[in-house]
């Protein structure tokens, strides 16, 4: 049978779906790379709420997409990006979320690392930026998971120059109880991070990034890079002081990255692994055992979906993730914290349902397909 899918054009086309998914299974820790798949959150569907209101969470879904990505020995990068932070879900939401997640890896052994913002302000002082990085940043290592220093929106907009960056980070990683993930996020993926780190110029940013590692080299366990630019990532990995690890954030040309050279490779926090992540999770076993060749074979046709999904404008691709986690049967429904939902248009889902079932992402491809007709019948598209 056929399923008939819009098109750019404004037309439609038929696609057959796929019978059978990739057969992938549960397995052990990784051991040849680091890798985080940042995760997003399941909304309550049955909440009175509204797009402006605090995020409503169904926390028992929510866990269990957790519990799956800990099975297949990923770990989980929590209250990042991916989770809707700043788009949907506010601080409290995010230091519940912490608290909860936390206290799951606790119970089952998984990894996790948690982001820290300064998202319970709008606006401020550089020292209520620092304060306010500081509170979320006693309350991830209360909870026992490893921080990530997210990039501040009220930074950005407080500091005057390079040495503002400098000085707040340097407290910051001071004070640090154990190393931290340093995360550059492009204005690609939130515009109001424009000229971070205290330039637009990104070679001059890129100076003053490796400046706050090289001060405090012992505070920084590794740096997420999500630029979207292979080039820059890999000299930034290249100029890292020994012992500092590179977590690529590039959802554009992530096998490249992981795979390496001569002279080295990144590591992985990608919120494109929440949809990949029994898929991503076997390709870095292949990579485990030296297998460069299978690593790519595996992970090289994801990138077309990945793409699609950040396409600009980036910020956006949560909506897709979302989209593929109903589909997959990670979640009973299709809403988002933030009414995010609404974010991509019909043609956008019919090509991310197209693209992940090509890849055999779905664990019940007939059951992806009833809830993409569903979608199509409520957009008005008949079969």
């Amino acid at each position: 049978m056929t399923i008939r899918l819009p098109d750019l054009r404004g037309g439609l086309r038929a696609y057959e779906p796929r019978a059978e998914p990739l057969a992938l299974t549960p397995g052990a820790p990784l051991t040849s790379r680091t890798v985080f798949s940042a995760a997003h959150v399941v909304a309550d569907p049955y909440a009175d709420t509204s797009p402006d209101a605090p995020a409503a969470i169904d926390w028992d879904a929510t866990l269990a997409f957790r519990r799956h990505l800990w099975s297949h020995g990923l770990g989980v990068a929590e209250a990042m990006d991916t989770a809707q932070r700043g788009m949907g879900l506010d601080w409290a939401g995010a230091a519940e979320l912490i608290r909860r997640s936390a206290a799951e890896a606790k119970a089952v052994g998984g990894r996790i690392a948690c982001g820290v913002g300064t998202d319970q302000i709008a606006a401020g002082s550089l020292g209520e930026v620092r304060a306010a990085y500081e509170e979320q940043l006693a309350v991830v290592e209360e909870s026992g998971a490893q921080a990530i220093l997210m990039a501040s929106r009220a930074l950005c907009a407080a500091a005057s120059g390079p040495e503002d960056y400098l000085e707040v980070y340097g407290h910051l990683l001071r004070q640090a109880g154990e190393p931290v993930v340093l995360h550059w996020l492009g204005p690609m993926f939130d515009p109001a991070l424009e000229g971070y780190w205290g330039s637009s110029d990104l070679d001059t940013a890129t100076d003053t990034f490796l400046e706050v590692i090289a001060a405090h080299p012992d505070k920084v366990d590794g740096i997420k890079v999500s630029l979207l630019d292979a080039a820059r990532e890999i000299d930034i990995r290249r100029r890292l002081p020994q012992g500092v690890r590179c977590y690529t954030g590039d959802d554009f040309n992530y096998p490249e990255l992981i795979a390496g050279d001569e002279k080295g490779f990144s590591h992985a926090l990608l919120g494109i692994f929440d949809p990949l992540g029994p898929l991503a999770a076997e390709a870095v076993r292949v990579l485990d055992t030296g297998d460069v060749i299978g690593f790519r074979e595996l992970l090289d046709p994801t990138v077309e979906l990945s793409r699609h999904l950040f396409q600009a404008p980036t910020r956006f691709y949560k909506t897709g993730v979302v989209f593929l986690a109903w589909l997959a049967g990670h979640q009973s429904h299709f809403t988002m914290v933030g009414g995010l939902q609404s974010a991509r248009s019909l043609p956008h889902f019919s090509r991310a349902y197209e693209l992940a079932d090509g890849l055999g992402l779905f664990p019940d491809p007939k059951q992806a397909e009833e809830r993409m007709r569903n979608l199509l019948a409520l957009y008005g598209v008949a079969q």
